[in-house]
C-alpha cells in the first residue's frame, strides 16, 4: 500500500527497523489477546501506518493527529477501513468518548524531551481500561561523556554523520514505565568514570525503547537517534571521576536541557 504523507513522515516510513518492531509488538499483543471487541487509540498517528498494521485485529481504532494537513492525508490513506476513525485534535487535551484496551504512541524522541509523547500519554492513559496496555511500554535512558567537534545540541543520525570520541563508561540514568507514575521533570546528578584521556565537552544521551517484554529496540535513523549536548570544556584523564547535574522537562523541548558540573 502506498501512503500519501509529508516528507518527514515519508522518512519515518523508510525506517524499516522502526516499522518492524512496532509491527511485531502489535501482532504479538493481538495474538496473545482476543481483540475482536477491543478499542485501540493510535496517538499522534502521523501517516496512519500503525493503525494500518492494527486494522485486522481490533474492532475499533481511534487515530488522533494534531496537524490538519497530516490528518487529511491519513484519512485518505485509511478511508477504505471502516473500523478506523481519524481525528484531527490535540491528544494532550482530547477527551476520548470511550476507553481503550491498547494505546499506541509513535511520537518517540530521545529521553522523551522534544516530542509531546509524555503529556499525550498522561492524558490518554486516563482512558485506558484496567488491564489495558501501552506500546511502547517503557524506555531506558543511558548517558556517556564525549569529546565532540560541534558546539551545539544535535542528533547523532545518518544525515549529520557526527564524529566524536566516547570518554567514559555508559551509565543507565533513568527508566520509565508508561503505565506507572513518573515525574515529567528529570533532575539528578550523574557520576561517570573517565576511561580515555581527552577534552571533555559533551554528553551523549541514548534511549532504548521497550515495546513489549520480548521486543527492545535501540536507536534507528528515525527512532530516538542519540542526542549530543555540549558542556563546558574540561581536560580529563583516564580514571577521573566526573559528576554532572542533568536537568530537562520531558515534552517541552531541547531548550529545557541544562547540564553543569557538580
Amino acid at each position: 500500500m502506498k501512503f500519501k504523507t509529508t516528507p518527514y513522515h515519508y522518512d519515518l516510513l523508510k525506517d524499516e527497523e522502526r516499522l518492524a518492531v512496532f509491527y511485531e509488538a502489535i501482532k504479538d499483543f493481538a495474538v496473545a489477546n482476543d481483540c475482536t471487541n477491543s478499542t485501540l487509540f493510535d496517538v499522534g498517528c502521523g501517516s496512519g501506518i500503525l493503525s494500518f498494521f492494527s486494522k485486522d485485529y481490533f474492532k475499533e481504532i481511534l487515530a488522533i493527529e494534531i496537524d490538519p494537513k497530516v490528518a487529511n492525508y491519513t484519512r485518505d490513506n485509511l478511508k477504505e477501513f471502516k473500523n478506523i476513525e481519524v481525528i484531527n485534535d490535540d491528544a494532550t487535551t482530547f477527551d476520548f468518548p470511550k476507553k481503550a484496551d491498547l494505546i499506541l504512541c509513535e511520537m518517540l524522541d530521545t529521553a522523551l524531551i522534544d516530542e509531546e509523547q509524555v503529556p499525550a500519554l498522561l492524558q490518554c492513559r486516563k482512558y485506558l481500561n484496567e488491564n489495558g496496555r501501552i506500546i511502547p511500554q517503557s524506555i531506558i535512558n543511558t548517558a556517556e561523556l564525549v569529546e565532540m567537534p560541534r558546539e551545539n545540541i544535535h542528533y547523532d543520525d545518518v544525515v549529520s554523520n557526527t564524529k566524536y570520541d566516547v570518554l567514559s563508561d555508559s551509565i543507565v540514568y533513568d527508566k520509565i514505565d508508561f503505565l506507572s507514575d513518573f515525574d515529567e521533570v528529570f533532575d539528578d546528578v550523574l557520576s561517570f568514570k573517565i576511561n580515555k584521556d581527552g577534552n571533555l565537552n559533551g554528553i551523549k544521551l541514548t534511549t532504548y525503547t521497550i515495546l513489549s517484554k520480548d521486543i527492545i529496540c535501540g536507536p534507528t535513523p528515525m527512532l530516538n537517534p542519540p542526542l549530543l549536548i555540549p558542556i563546558k570544556s574540561k581536560n580529563v584523564k583516564c580514571n577521573d571521576l566526573i559528576n554532572l547535574r542533568l536537568n530537562y522537562h520531558m515534552g517541552q523541548g531541547i531548550q529545557t536541557i541544562k547540564v553543569s558540573y557538580r
